[in-house]
Parts: C-alpha cells; structure tokens; sequence
C-alpha cells in the first residue's frame, strides 16, 4: 500500500472527521478505492470505533435507475444512516461518464426520493474524499502517476495554516451584508448575506478544502452570471452556463452543451431554482482544473454558486433555508477583469484579497 494512503486516511480520521471510541461509521467507497477503507478500517479499531464498509457502483447505480419506473424512499438505507454517527465517502470510479446514458428526468426523480437521507446525512459528521484513480486522471488530462501527485499533495495541505489564512475572509464575511460579483462582461450579481454564517472551510467535510462559504438570503440574488468553467454531472459535461437572476430565482438560463441537462436540473423542483451556496475558492494548491468539482471549486481565483440545497449551518435562524434534492456548484474565474465588493468595499480584485500583498 502506498504511505500515502495511510496518512489520507489518518488526515480524515483525526482531522477532518475526530472518529473516536464508541463511534459507528459507515465508509463508502467505489472498489477502486479499498486501498482507502482498509487503511480507515485499520484506524477505525485503533479508535476503537464500528465501521460499516458500503462500496459504491456507478455501475450498479446505473442499472438500477435505467431499470426502474419510479423511485420510492429507501427506508432501510435511512435508518442506518439515522444509526449512524459518522460518514465517510470517497469519489473514484473507474468511468467518470458511467452514468451519462441516464435520463436526466429520471435522475432528478431519483434524486427527490432520496432526499431524505441525503438531509441525514449531512446532519451527521462526515467527510467527502477522493481517491486517485485512472479514470480521474484521464478526465483530468494528466498520467496516473501525476494525478495522484496532484490529489494527495492537496489532501496534506498544512491545515492548520490554510485556516488561518481563510479567517481573514470568513471574518470579512459574517460581518458583511451585501455582496457583489463582477467578472468580464457578462457577470455582474448582488446578493444579501446578512444574518447567514461564513464557515472555514479547512478539510473537514470536504477533503481537500480550501474555501469560505455561505448561503445567501434565498430570494436576494438580483442580476447575471456566466460561468466560463465548465462542469461534469451525472457523467455529462456543461459547458457555459449561463444563469439570470430576479428576486433570488433563475428565470432565464442558457448552456453552450447538454443545456437539456441544466434544464432538468433546475426544473428538479422549487428549491433547484434559487442559489443554496456562494464559495469563494482559496487553495493555491489546486493549480489547475481538473473537471472534479471537489478540488475546482477550491481553487484560489474563483467563486462558485450552487443551486439547490443550501447547508443549514450557514443559515440564519431569521432567514429561510433553500431546499432541494439537487446541489449543484458552477464557476467562475475570477483571476482577470473582476472584482468582488462586500458592502461597497472591494475585498478581492483579480484573484488577490485585500489582506493580501499585491491587492
């Protein structure tokens, strides 16, 4: 087994995630990532803690939503995960595009039924990995070798540094109302943060991290925004979304490919249509795109926006949380001819923050 390996899974076991005696954790990984729950299920009896290993199949996924004529809430699967006190997931299948033959409806019904236990779910501790396979690599456009460079160099990152350096605008953030995004010549969006939470993000539920994030008031965003990076979902790329905003809602949107996807994805239900999350991207170790949403959104030089569910730990008790089965990140660049403001201040120009050298 590579070190590398072992140390991934100690940074998730007592950084990202605090496994401890008595803890019942449930570890579900693709098979190309056993390598990973062998090492977490060593660390789990050093802990003193009851694994459940779940391994994942895009392709069983598949089968299973291509065969069927609806979905039904899966009772058995959501009362393990109420059973249970920590998840940890890792991403790394063999066929990034296994799914990419699904109807996109179909998808979206799928996703409704469980919502639930994705609500669950993220009520509990839990900690969103990858694993470094081939098949991400190809996507990625670089050799197996390099690509697993490039995944555990940012998985062990100095946490602790990288913190420190995200509070200065997670400070900015909780005490800042409004926020407004200008990028090129066709991003131009405001939104109302006021009475949500900024949180840190330094590698605990999502691994790596490397970003500071929060919801903005559900019906505040008012404006345009093209996101010139592209995205995978569902095994499926979409390309150059374009998104308008009134009172909070997409009420016009645009995809230069697989726009039907979009579509579907913002027609899954009422909350799929409104902005859950805005992220602004500040790992300098994620230096370049790989078309994985779980290290492009870390990037510094970008801000992201989710539509769908908002994360309820950023909401406000006075103010509405965004509900949907979706949660779906897009980006923008921001390393060129941007600016983002926060109550009329400019705090980040061109990629560089104001309590940075150069700004």
């Amino acid at each position: 087994m590579d070190p590398r390996v072992r140390e991934h899974a100690e940074i998730i076991v007592d950084h990202s995630t605090g496994i401890k005696a008595g803890d019942d954790v449930v570890i579900q990984m693709p098979p190309e990532a056993e390598d990973l729950a062998v090492a977490l299920h060593e660390l789990c009896g050093d802990r003193g803690a009851n694994p459940v290993y779940l391994s994942h199949s895009e392709r069983a996924d598949r089968a299973f939503q291509r065969a069927s004529e609806g979905f039904e809430l899966p009772e058995h699967r959501l009362a393990l995960y109420e059973e249970t006190d920590v998840f940890v997931i890792s991403r790394g299948g063999a066929n990034v595009t296994e799914k990419s033959d699904v109807d996109p409806e179909t998808t979206a019904n799928y996703n409704r039924a469980l919502e639930p236990v994705k609500n669950e779910r993220l009520s509990k501790t839990w900690c969103l990995t990858q694993y470094p396979t081939s098949g991400h690599a190809q996507l990625a456009g670089m050799s197996t070798e390099a690509y697993e460079n490039f995944v555990w160099d940012a998985v062990t990152l100095d946490w602790d540094k990288q913190r420190d350096r995200q509070a200065n605008l997670e400070e900015i953030l909780n005490e800042g109302e409004e926020v407004r995004i200008r990028s090129g010549e066709e991003t131009d969006l405001t939104m109302s943060i006021a009475g949500n939470t900024a949180l840190n993000d330094y590698g605990e539920a999502n691994l790596p991290g490397g970003e500071v994030f929060t919801a903005p008031v559900r019906e505040s965003l008012e404006g345009t925004v093209h996101f010139d990076m592209p995205l995978y979902r569902y095994g499926r790329e979409i390309e150059d979304v374009r998104l308008r905003f009134e009172e909070g809602k997409v009420v016009s949107h645009s995809a230069g490919r697989n726009e039907d996807l979009l579509e579907s994805i913002l027609d899954t239900d009422e909350g799929s249509r409104y902005v859950g999350e805005l992220g602004i991207g500040m790992n300098r170790a994620i230096d370049r795109f790989t078309y994985n949403m779980l290290f492009d959104e870390k990037m510094g030089d970008t801000v992201h926006m989710a539509v769908g569910s908002a994360y309820p730990d950023t909401v406000g008790d006075e103010n509405e949380r965004n509900e949907s089965a979706e949660h779906v990140d897009m980006i923008v660049d921001m390393s060129e001819d941007s600016t983002i403001d926060v109550d009329g201040e400019t705090i980040q120009r061109d990629g560089t923050f104001v309590f940075e050298d150069g700004f």
